[in-house]
């Protein structure tokens, strides 16, 4: 069972996702979060799911509490787990949702300039191309999750 503090949080994110996109905006961002990290480390990613009204690709982020930020995918090449960036974007197929989880779609958020600490909320920046290859940016203000906390489904 969810308890009521976590059903809490993850509505408060959602709205707040949803209330950082643009009026008008042809794409959504629910349950965004980043994970925390420790002293010395240099990078972490941030997950979310994304749903595009009509279409559109994920082509970019930003951060300023990155120096570089980009796409990944996590995937086995064989016997062997790789995160590649993905050069040409993350296609967001018309009305379904992409989530970007852990061992999968992510941002990275590489050369950190800070630790990021539970409970800190750090602006991150989303641009996408329409399918008619209008620009869409949505600025989100992502809430920072404890080091430990486990990817969405999956418990200790």
């Amino acid at each position: 069972m969810i308890s009521p503090w976590r059903i809490a949080a993850l509505l408060a994110s959602s709205v707040m996702a949803v209330l950082s996109a643009p009026a008008g905006a042809q794409t959504q961002v629910s349950d965004p979060w980043i994970r925390g990290t420790v002293a010395q480390q240099r990078a972490t990613g941030a997950f979310m799911t994304i749903t595009s009204a009509t279409g559109a690709r994920l082509v970019g982020a930003a951060s300023p509490v990155a120096a570089v930020v980009e796409i990944h995918e996590m995937a086995m090449d064989g016997q062997v787990m790789r995160m590649r960036a993905l050069k040409d974007g993350l296609d967001l197929p018309s009305g379904k949702s992409v989530e970007l989880k852990p061992g999968g779609y992510h941002v990275m958020l590489m050369d950190l300039k800070q630790p990021l600490l539970a409970g800190q909320k750090i602006p991150l920046t989303l641009n996408l191309v329409s399918r008619d290859g209008k620009p869409e940016v949505l600025q989100l203000e992502v809430p920072v999750k404890a080091l430990s906390t486990p990817a969405k489904g999956h418990h200790h």
